[in-house]
């Protein structure tokens, strides 16, 4: 085993035929290549394809292999089968070494592998530069095949960091979401309680469970991407001969080549470093594998640091955060986009600024570039397309640089502002810095009467949202942790009714309006609790003068999800044995059912049964007539079908749901009464 590099490297170079005498050295012998500097030594395994130790100052980060752990590489889901792990076949290797534009040395492999029954190529490279401690990463995947055009959707494609040593004590999403690691005795008496999901509950004194939660998930450290920026794990010295502390961490770098946006989510850290670079975790959509297709996702860069004993986890991910940059190293990535290919150079690149007038009481305004004439989540149907967003300041201002020259669709939205800004045919040239001048007209339907709930894409601000676990000492969140905790029938044993004007959407909310509650999948309320309405009918009560209601023409309700589940699942196919594949909700004003919204089987999500509250947006606009409205007591009844589930072959619950984002009630002299998606 390679355990400290300073006893074991001369060994190891003895063994190679070529040794590049530079600060950065690339050797290959029959069996492995090697790339490293003076600090950091790594190796890919030819018999395998996957990067199979990783020494740090001496230090081996991934531990011993055995089987998939213990190494560095990528896989997807991707073929007929399922999963399918480049390197496995007939792999190929290519070893580079050269000096940059900024005369900075560097070394690199290449790895590529084809599915023979189908041709697809998948293609791993890791970079390595003179005085950094990481490894800048590209993954390709191509597919020409003129007899078969459509193969299938590319479900998951995606890098694993999948150490197998026990210097690794927390795991970190972000600045807010860490925990410890769960101990081996909490691992050997976990109890399944749904799919990745475990009670570790019989181990009361593990470190995770007095300090995070009872259960354990992959999903409690998934994270939104718009603020993303790096996650990994930290070594906290407990297990290391000097007690010095070390991180393996992700690096965010550059997003342009992920899809989704903004609001896509996904699993980042549990146990192994991922870059989930393509997956449908939370329903977000996922390209289809057609003859061409040929796209290279990166840069994005492994980064490992080394810290005195002591230093606090924060430290060193925030060491990590500084090189969350799209134009740091672009000078590098223009020296080897000769190796890699569809990498877009500088040249082929400009600054795009913004100049927006926003509507009064916008907060938190972002700007997002993505997939011309189409939402921003679905802009995975061109695959050519590129992705990128920006925070708008204060004075309508925004800037982004490395912007590839195209056609873009410009999406502008923010906290506290209903519905959204969206410019088709935006035009960006390589070369010259364009601006983009916008006025965001804020949308409305009439007098606003009433509005439930923050306009900012998620169901984190209602009951169990956002809201921390103040019983432990991280206080995560309280949506991350396994939903069947927050025991929707003990919370609300009346169902729910909201009073406009006295009712605290904190506290008077679920984050979740399921139409079932309990049953599988939920270990603390094994039996399905249907009630007798008061699970999937949920009851909104306002007063009203009829000065606001009397000889008006229209009245509005608008419907803002952060995510809605059908029978679809995260799947997004349709199955015409699932009665509820496409869902229809419907809303009743005072009596009268409203014309139902049908939510498509391609708006569904996965989101709150995987710690998720932001997820697919959906949105719709209700339209009535407003006599329909009285002086005095209304109400409006939000409603999924009673008992809706669907078939799970994983252990996830049945129940359809939705996840509110915001609601609003207008009311104007305007035009005919109907009901129309919003955009």
């Amino acid at each position: 085993m390679l355990s400290r590099f300073s006893s074991s490297l001369c060994l190891i170079l003895l063994s190679f035929s070529r040794c590049v005498c530079a600060k950065v050295v690339a050797t290959e012998n029959g069996t492995a290549l090697v790339i490293q500097n003076d600090r950091l030594f790594t190796r890919v395994d030819k018999a395998s394809g996957a990067m199979d130790a990783i020494l740090l100052d001496g230090q081996n980060l991934l531990g011993t292999r055995s089987g998939s752990t213990g190494i560095f590489n990528l896989d997807c889901y991707c073929v007929p089968s399922g999963f399918w792990t480049p390197g496995s076949t007939r792999p190929t290797y290519e070893l580079y070494a050269g000096t940059d534009s900024t005369g900075t040395d560097y070394a690199g492999i290449r790895m590529s592998d084809t599915y023979t029954p189908t041709g697809q190529i998948l293609e791993q490279y890791w970079f390595l530069r003179d005085g950094e401690t990481g490894l800048h990463t590209f993954s390709r995947l191509a597919y020409y095949n003129e007899t078969t055009p459509f193969l299938r959707n590319l479900q998951e494609f995606r890098t694993l960091f999948r150490p197998n040593s026990n210097i690794w004590t927390h795991l970190a999403t972000n600045g807010r979401q860490y925990a410890p690691l769960p101990g081996a005795e909490a691992v050997k008496k976990e109890v399944v309680v749904q799919d990745a999901t475990w009670y570790l509950g019989n181990t009361p004194n593990d470190p995770y469970v007095q300090q995070e939660a009872d259960y354990f998930t992959k999903y409690t450290f998934q994270d939104t991407w718009r603020d993303h920026d790096a996650h990994g794990m930290y070594a906290d010295g407990s297990k290391i001969a000097d007690n010095s502390t070390f991180g393996a961490w992700m690096v965010m770098n550059t997003r342009e080549t992920y899809f989704g946006g903004p609001l896509h989510s996904d699993l980042v850290v549990d146990g192994i470093v991922y870059n989930y670079i393509v997956s449908n975790h939370h329903g977000d959509q996922t390209p289809n594998i057609t003859n061409g297709f040929d796209r290279t996702f990166g840069p994005h860069f492994y980064y490992f640091n080394h810290f005195p004993a002591g230093t606090d986890l924060q430290v060193l991910r925030e060491d990590a955060v500084k090189l969350a940059d799209p134009e740091w190293n672009a000078d590098f990535y223009d020296s080897i986009a000769k190796h890699v290919p569809n990498y877009v150079t500088s040249k082929q690149r400009t600054t795009w600024n913004l100049q927006v007038n926003l509507p009064k009481n916008a907060k938190n305004p972002i700007a997002v570039l993505a997939q011309n004439r189409v939402d921003f989540q679905d802009n995975v149907l061109d695959t050519k397309a590129y992705q990128y967003w920006a925070d708008i300041d204060e004075s309508g201002h925004a800037s982004i640089p490395r912007v590839k020259a195209g056609t873009y669709r410009l999406t502008i939205y923010a906290n506290g502002i209903f519905g959204q800004y969206t410019q088709d045919d935006v035009t960006v040239r390589a070369g010259k810095v364009d601006t983009t001048r916008v006025k965001w007209v804020e949308e409305s339907q009439g007098v606003e009467i009433f509005r439930i709930g923050t306009p900012d894409k998620s169901s984190g601000e209602y009951r169990h949202g956002y809201e921390p676990d103040l019983t432990h000492p991280l206080q995560p969140e309280q949506y991350r942790i396994y939903w069947p905790v927050h025991d929707f029938v003990s919370d609300f044993p009346e169902g729910v009714t909201f009073r406009v004007g006295e009712s605290d959407v904190a506290k008077d909310l679920n984050y979740v309006h399921w139409s079932v509650f309990g049953g599988y999948a939920n270990s603390l309320r094994t039996e399905a609790y249907y009630g007798d309405g008061n699970v999937n009918n949920w009851t909104i009560v306002f007063e009203l003068e009829k000065s606001q209601f009397y000889q008006k023409q229209q009245a509005t309700f608008t419907v803002q999800l952060a995510g809605a589940k059908t029978a679809a699942g995260n799947t997004d196919v349709y199955n015409a044995s699932e009665p509820y594949s496409n869902l229809p909700y419907t809303v009743n004003v005072n009596g009268k059912d409203l014309a139902p919204w049908i939510i498509p089987y391609y708006h569904s999500s996965s989101c709150a049964v995987r710690s998720a509250v932001i997820c697919y947006n959906v949105a719709n606009k209700f339209t009535f007539d407003p006599a329909l409205l009285k002086e005095g007591e209304n109400k409006i009844v939000l409603s999924l079908p009673y008992n809706a589930t669907d078939y799970e072959s994983a252990v996830l619950p049945s129940s359809v749901y939705v996840q509110y984002d915001a609601l609003r009630l207008e009311v104007s002299s305007g035009t005919k009464h109907g009901h129309k998606r919003a955009t």
